[in-house]
């Protein structure tokens, strides 16, 4: 009985990923999260296909763990939030998660990250014309937007309560609608990551109505996620490191960020740190 008890338990608390790869070589589909509006990581283009940075990481992931399988791989998108994202992955409803999702160690706890695909960190957009302010305290008084449910929401509330700045946050469910606020003049600013605002001004055509302020408040390492799965997260990173170690994150990275010039040396450094060898 005592042996029966312990064969349930381990059943009962196995990873629900642990047979992802047997899944999708049965299957022949690989399902992948991607956000709508987080431009130019992932998004709808004008044919509302996913399209973005971290979407064409997924797809070359997607055809190297299909020549690894020796099948032809069906990629099956399907839409996420920053509210659901690691519930759909937690429950196996995505596999692969394509987005602009942090690693913290909190999130581990839950699901599982590749290897690191961008750096960035929070910003601010503001209304062109506006004040700008330099540092928290010169926030002091002011409305700012955030979505709910990110890294970048924790991270500001911990910067506005560390300087001590009276300021109130306006929590939304997605970047377009904290920019409308923002574009209303219903909040003072909006505060997200700083490659995601570059985004939202190109996307949106709002250079002229809106600026984006100088410091940065949070540093925040993206991956794709994926469930509590090695073999699955060795199959995702061994794709990455080749795509780090053969050159080919250089023209990805030129295709979204290369109007803005050469990746900061830091993001260099990364990529190249992470060109893992077999």
């Amino acid at each position: 009985m005592a042996r029966f008890l312990v064969l349930a338990l381990i059943l009962l608390t196995a990873p629900a990923g642990a047979q992802t790869l047997d899944k999708i070589r049965k299957s022949g589909v690989i399902t992948l999260g991607y956000r709508t509006d987080a431009v130019p990581f992932a998004f709808a283009d004008s044919d509302r296909a996913p399209a973005g940075f971290s979407v064409d990481l997924c797809r070359r992931v997607v055809e190297g763990i299909g020549r690894s399988l020796k099948k032809t791989l069906q990629a099956a998108w399907v839409p996420v939030t920053s509210q659901n994202r690691l519930d759909q992955v937690a429950s196996g409803k995505v596999d692969l998660e394509c987005g602009t999702t942090t690693v913290t160690l909190g999130r581990q706890a839950r699901v599982d990250f590749s290897l690191i695909t961008f750096l960035d960190g929070g910003a601010f957009l503001a209304r062109a014309g506006a004040d700008a302010p330099r540092s928290p305290r010169e926030m002091h008084g002011a409305r700012v937007a955030v979505s709910a449910g990110t890294t970048t929401e924790t991270a500001l509330r911990k910067m506005i309560a560390d300087s001590g700045s009276s300021v109130e946050i306006v929590t939304v469910p997605s970047h377009v609608d904290g920019v409308n606020l923002l574009i209303e003049g219903k909040v003072a600013m909006y505060a997200a990551d700083r490659t995601v605002l570059i985004g939202l001004l190109m996307n949106a055509g709002q250079v002229a109505k809106l600026q984006l302020l100088d410091f940065m408040f949070s540093y925040e390492p993206y991956a794709l996620v994926m469930r509590r799965d090695p073999d699955f997260r060795l199959a995702v990173n061994r794709e990455l490191a080749t795509v780090f170690r053969e050159g080919e994150i250089r023209g990805i990275y030129g295709k979204w960020f290369g109007q803005f010039g050469e990746p900061p040396e830091l993001l260099k450094a990364l990529y190249v740190i992470q060109s893992f060898q077999e």
